[in-house]
């Protein structure tokens, strides 16, 4: 808007029309699939390049049948280290990755990805939450009284029949009898 003006101004149209941008975008996809295609006749002539410096060019019309199977065990000789390599390097790179992924694992415990729930905000009146306290505490007072143990007198007299005096005991095991009260019961004196 205006400083001065209530007039709302108009939005802004796009200064390149439909079929500009339709003609721009059809250069920019035949741009990009040239592109291509220069990409694979580079990645084919590498190709190329490295098996003619690996692989040496020879006659195999000359060649013996001796000779020729000495170059096949070459060749698998070859083979197996170019493998042996390709192993490790696998295990190298596996390993990495579970590496890599236990610090990622890390990362988002640390930073702690949880996403916190958008809390709504709620509009109560002070009689409201006056009554929902109330309820509350009501609540917590009856649930206190329910917890409570009670005590039973019964128990009380349980313990105390079972206090003796030593000296009665210690009169009733000793001599032959006591013992063979100990060997009849099985149970060691108290």
């Amino acid at each position: 808007m205006s400083e001065g003006n209530n007039v709302q101004e108009k939005p802004r149209k796009s200064k390149i029309t439909i079929a500009r941008k339709i003609l721009l975008k059809s250069l920019m996809l035949a741009n990009a699939g040239k592109q291509l295609e220069k990409e694979k006749n580079e990645r084919d002539s590498e190709k190329n390049r490295m098996l003619t410096e690996s692989v040496p060019q020879f006659n195999t019309s000359s060649l013996s049948v001796q000779e020729l199977q000495n170059i096949c065990k070459q060749f698998h000789q070859k083979i197996d280290n170019v493998d042996a390599e390709r192993y490790d390097v696998e295990m190298k790179v596996s390993k990495n990755a579970k590496e890599i992924e236990g610090l990622n694992q890390k990362i988002l415990d640390l930073k702690g990805k949880f996403k916190r729930p958008s809390l709504r905000r709620v509009r109560v009146s002070a009689d409201a939450m006056l009554g929902a306290l109330a309820e509350t505490t009501c609540k917590t007072s009856m649930d206190l009284r329910s917890n409570l143990k009670s005590v039973r007198k019964e128990e009380e007299k349980e313990h105390k029949a079972e206090v003796h005096d030593w000296r009665k005991n210690v009169e009733a095991m000793s001599g032959m009898e006591g013992r063979k009260k100990i060997f009849d019961t099985g149970a060691a004196p108290q």
